[in-house]
């Protein structure tokens, strides 16, 4: 259930905010602690195309297709993950009208990625059990060396991805 007011729509202008100054692609509401069915994203070159799913879900689920995925919660971190190449959606916008909306290439993945998050599901945990085990182990490493002062330089501090956005 969501209440759709003008609390909703500041919450999801500052959610697009968040994401673009990332700079990401998409944005779920749990990612920011914020414990709603709530969906940001913008898959344009350009961020002209800003689009919210308020209590998504996907309807359909067509072939499949392995693309490298990133994540705001989990930096510096890209791996190849499996997903359906084209989704069909059912939402609400911010105004609480009802859409269906077909999407494929890096839209359908993202929302994926998304709607994962506010299931409690990482991007991660597609991978194999040891190439989780070794991302974690590198994310506690750069966890212990922020707490010690000792932060890597940008350059050292991971690879970035070739899109230079993450999901």
């Amino acid at each position: 259930m969501q209440v759709f007011d003008a609390a909703l729509e500041r919450l999801v202008a500052d959610m697009l905010e968040t994401m673009y100054a990332a700079p990401g692609v998409g944005l779920a509401g749990t990612q920011v602690d914020v414990h709603r069915q709530v969906i940001v994203m913008d898959t344009s070159a350009d961020k002209s195309d800003p689009q919210v799913y308020i209590n998504g879900q996907i309807l359909e689920r067509e072939g499949s297709e392995v693309s490298e995925e990133g994540c705001l919660s989990v930096p510096n971190v890209f791996e190849p993950v499996k997903r359906a190449a084209r989704v069909r959606a059912r939402a609400q916008d911010a105004k609480g009208q009802v859409f269906e909306r077909e999407l494929t290439g890096l839209a359908a993945v993202c929302l994926q990625h998304e709607l994962d998050h506010l299931s409690g599901k990482l991007f991660v945990d597609y991978l194999s059990l040891l190439k989780r085990e070794f991302i974690r182990r590198k994310l506690e490493k750069q966890r212990r060396e922020r707490a010690a002062g000792r932060e890597r330089p940008a350059s050292k501090a991971g690879p970035a991805h070739p899109a230079g956005r993450v999901i």
